[in-house]
Protein backbone atom coordinates (compact mmCIF):
# COMPACT_ATOMS: atom_id res chain seq x y z
CA UNK A 1 0.00 0.00 0.00
CA UNK A 2 1.33 3.38 -0.97
CA UNK A 3 1.34 5.98 1.81
CA UNK A 4 1.92 9.68 1.44
CA UNK A 5 2.23 12.55 3.86
CA UNK A 6 -1.23 14.04 4.25
CA UNK A 7 -3.14 10.79 3.68
CA UNK A 8 -6.12 10.58 6.06
CA UNK A 9 -7.85 7.49 7.45
CA UNK A 10 -11.00 7.52 9.57
CA UNK A 11 -12.93 5.10 11.78
CA UNK A 12 -16.07 5.64 13.88
CA UNK A 13 -17.33 3.63 16.83
CA UNK A 14 -20.19 3.90 19.32
CA UNK A 15 -19.36 2.76 22.86
CA UNK A 16 -21.87 0.61 24.75
CA UNK A 17 -22.31 -0.36 28.40
CA UNK A 18 -21.41 -3.95 27.48
CA UNK A 19 -18.17 -2.87 25.73
CA UNK A 20 -17.10 -0.78 28.71
CA UNK A 21 -17.83 -3.49 31.28
CA UNK A 22 -15.98 -6.06 29.14
CA UNK A 23 -12.99 -3.72 28.83
CA UNK A 24 -12.99 -3.29 32.62
CA UNK A 25 -12.94 -7.07 33.04
CA UNK A 26 -10.26 -7.55 30.39
CA UNK A 27 -7.91 -4.90 31.81
CA UNK A 28 -8.76 -5.14 35.51
CA UNK A 29 -9.43 -1.38 35.59
CA UNK A 30 -12.62 -1.40 37.60
CA UNK A 31 -12.58 2.22 38.75
CA UNK A 32 -16.06 3.25 39.98
CA UNK A 33 -16.55 5.62 37.06
CA UNK A 34 -16.11 2.64 34.68
CA UNK A 35 -18.53 0.22 36.40
CA UNK A 36 -21.08 2.34 38.28
CA UNK A 37 -23.50 4.35 36.10
CA UNK A 38 -23.74 8.11 36.65
CA UNK A 39 -27.04 9.95 37.22
CA UNK A 40 -27.74 9.65 33.48
CA UNK A 41 -27.12 5.89 33.44
CA UNK A 42 -23.78 6.18 31.62
CA UNK A 43 -20.36 4.75 32.34
CA UNK A 44 -17.16 6.64 31.60
CA UNK A 45 -15.29 4.81 28.84
CA UNK A 46 -11.67 3.95 29.64
CA UNK A 47 -9.17 6.28 27.99
CA UNK A 48 -7.25 3.39 26.45
CA UNK A 49 -10.50 1.92 25.16
CA UNK A 50 -11.25 5.23 23.45
CA UNK A 51 -7.72 5.38 22.05
CA UNK A 52 -8.12 1.85 20.70
CA UNK A 53 -10.25 3.17 17.83
CA UNK A 54 -6.97 4.22 16.21
CA UNK A 55 -5.62 0.67 16.46
CA UNK A 56 -8.24 -0.44 13.93
CA UNK A 57 -6.72 1.98 11.44
CA UNK A 58 -3.21 0.85 12.39
CA UNK A 59 -4.23 -2.75 11.78
CA UNK A 60 -5.59 -1.88 8.35
CA UNK A 61 -2.19 -0.34 7.52
CA UNK A 62 -0.20 -3.23 9.10
CA UNK A 63 1.37 -0.53 11.28
CA UNK A 64 3.61 -1.61 14.16
CA UNK A 65 3.59 1.17 16.73
CA UNK A 66 6.81 2.06 18.53
CA UNK A 67 5.53 5.00 20.56
CA UNK A 68 2.04 6.33 21.13
CA UNK A 69 1.16 9.54 22.96
CA UNK A 70 -2.40 10.41 23.94
CA UNK A 71 -3.74 13.66 25.34
CA UNK A 72 -7.21 13.07 26.80
CA UNK A 73 -9.19 16.30 26.36
CA UNK A 74 -12.63 15.38 27.73
CA UNK A 75 -14.35 12.22 28.95
CA UNK A 76 -16.17 9.76 26.72
CA UNK A 77 -19.32 8.06 28.00
CA UNK A 78 -21.27 5.02 26.92
CA UNK A 79 -23.64 6.02 24.16
CA UNK A 80 -21.08 8.40 22.65
CA UNK A 81 -20.05 7.93 19.04
CA UNK A 82 -16.38 8.72 18.51
CA UNK A 83 -14.63 9.29 15.18
CA UNK A 84 -10.86 8.96 14.94
CA UNK A 85 -9.12 10.70 12.06
CA UNK A 86 -5.50 9.66 11.48
CA UNK A 87 -3.21 11.75 9.28
CA UNK A 88 0.14 10.51 7.98
CA UNK A 89 2.71 13.15 8.95
CA UNK A 90 5.90 11.49 7.67
CA UNK A 91 6.98 8.47 5.67
CA UNK A 92 10.62 7.44 5.26
CA UNK A 93 11.59 4.40 3.20
CA UNK A 94 14.23 2.23 4.84
CA UNK A 95 15.64 -1.19 3.97
CA UNK A 96 12.62 -3.51 4.12
CA UNK A 97 10.25 -1.15 5.93
CA UNK A 98 8.96 2.40 6.15
CA UNK A 99 9.21 4.63 9.20
CA UNK A 100 5.83 6.30 9.63
CA UNK A 101 4.55 9.07 11.90
CA UNK A 102 0.86 9.67 12.55
CA UNK A 103 -1.31 12.39 14.10
CA UNK A 104 -4.74 11.43 15.47
CA UNK A 105 -7.74 13.53 16.40
CA UNK A 106 -10.82 11.99 18.01
CA UNK A 107 -14.18 13.80 18.02
CA UNK A 108 -17.47 12.91 19.68
CA UNK A 109 -20.88 13.03 18.01
CA UNK A 110 -21.12 16.74 18.89
CA UNK A 111 -17.87 17.58 17.07
CA UNK A 112 -15.94 18.14 20.32
CA UNK A 113 -12.35 16.92 20.55
CA UNK A 114 -11.99 14.16 23.13
CA UNK A 115 -8.46 12.95 22.42
CA UNK A 116 -5.42 14.08 20.45
CA UNK A 117 -2.63 11.63 19.78
CA UNK A 118 0.56 11.04 17.92
CA UNK A 119 2.48 7.91 17.11
CA UNK A 120 5.47 6.65 15.22
CA UNK A 121 6.39 3.17 14.14
CA UNK A 122 7.01 1.06 11.09
CA UNK A 123 5.23 -0.70 8.27
CA UNK A 124 7.14 -3.65 6.83
CA UNK A 125 7.45 -3.84 3.06
CA UNK A 126 5.40 -6.65 1.62
CA UNK A 127 7.51 -9.42 0.18
CA UNK A 128 6.19 -11.06 -2.96
CA UNK A 129 6.08 -14.83 -2.67
CA UNK A 130 6.02 -17.06 -5.69
CA UNK A 131 4.45 -20.46 -5.82
CA UNK A 132 6.33 -23.26 -7.50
Amino acid sequence: MELNVGDIFEWTRKFTLHDTIMFAELTGDRGKHHIEPDEQGRLMVHGLHTASIGTKIGGDLNYIGKEMISDYIRPVFTGDTITCKVTITSVEQCDGYRKVALQSIYHNQNGKEVLIGSSHGIIRDQVETSSS
